[in-house]
């Protein structure tokens, strides 16, 4: 219930946040806040060790959360900034975010790996379920079309990080890359925010509370707590249940956003959002019994564990 919760009601935090804070500059804060505040919980619980990794698994830590959080996050929030009619609403943000695991399983066919019928029957359905949200409705589109392409681009940098995660060479310890993928995450975004203009523009004392609040929430709720919850799920519940928050998501988010901020919420962003769900419970119940069958018979951790 954390996880279901507390990440889909980011997406509505993030366009708080976004308000009156720089967007990248508030996404490089909350990834920089959230990964010392890891780092030093672990440093003081474990002792002076609890950080060491080698080169390699650094480089591959800084990659991976360069992938996730700089342009997967990083991308969301430029898309749901900006004003109405050009920001993209918290709730179609995040079924569009509901696609990584249709993208992940194109990723994985083109690595040999062949995944069951179905499994193309639920990215098909998904990805259908994707052009009927942003089809524009008469003369005029449902969905902001750049900042929606915006999110697809975000949501392939994700997916591209989520599946290299499960082929690097990682830390042992998920909380560990954790920490260096934050801290390689915010300092991308912090030079990015730079390039922008964002930091020579940014004074604090003209951004509200309740986006500074926000961002608090995004520092605590979504970037400690809900990820803490997500690490301990996969090492003590079924894959297959942990995986349901890819389409609980967008449900919280969408409501949310409705009820708290009057987003508006078409026929055609239930039915496109429906279809996308459907297609990604689909992928996930055909998928996840045989990779639980697959590691149980070898022995290992489940892929889910780099993240």
């Amino acid at each position: 219930m954390v996880v279901y919760v507390l990440w889909g009601s980011t997406y509505l935090a993030i366009r708080i946040a976004v308000e009156t804070l720089p967007a990248l500059t508030s996404a490089a804060m909350r990834f920089a806040a959230a990964g010392l505040v890891l780092a030093v919980v672990l440093r003081l619980r474990r002792g002076p060790g609890a950080l060491r990794v080698d080169r390699r698994q650094l480089a591959s830590a800084a990659f991976v959360g360069v992938l996730l959080l700089a342009g997967g996050n990083g991308l969301v929030v430029l898309a749901e900034s900006g004003p109405p009619g050009v920001a993209v609403p918290s709730g179609i943000a995040a079924l569009l975010v509901a696609t990584v695991p249709l993208l992940v399983v194109l990723l994985r066919s083109g690595t040999g790996d062949r995944p069951p019928a179905w499994t193309f029957v639920g990215v098909t359905v998904g990805f259908v379920g994707l052009v009927l949200l942003v089809l524009p409705a008469g003369s005029t589109s449902v969905v902001p079309l750049v900042g929606a392409l915006t999110v697809v681009a975000a949501t392939a940098s994700w997916s591209v990080g989520s599946f290299l995660s499960g082929r690097l060479r990682m830390p042992a310890d998920p909380f560990v890359a954790t920490v260096y993928e934050m801290l390689a995450g915010a300092l991308v975004l912090a030079v990015i925010a730079a390039g922008r203009g964002e930091l020579r523009d940014f004074h604090p004392a003209s951004v509200s509370t309740r986006s500074w609040l926000a961002l608090a929430y995004l520092m605590v709720a979504g970037s400690l707590v809900a990820f803490t919850a997500y690490v301990w799920l996969l090492h003590n519940a079924p894959l297959s249940l942990v995986s349901t928050y890819a389409y609980v998501n967008p449900a919280v988010a969408m409501a949310l956003g409705a009820l708290l901020v009057a987003e508006p919420v078409t026929a055609q962003t239930l039915l496109g959002g429906a279809v996308i769900v459907a297609g990604v419970a689909v992928v996930v119940s055909t998928e996840r019994p045989r990779r639980v069958s697959a590691e149980t018979r070898s022995g290992a951790a489940p892929v889910g564990d780099r993240r």
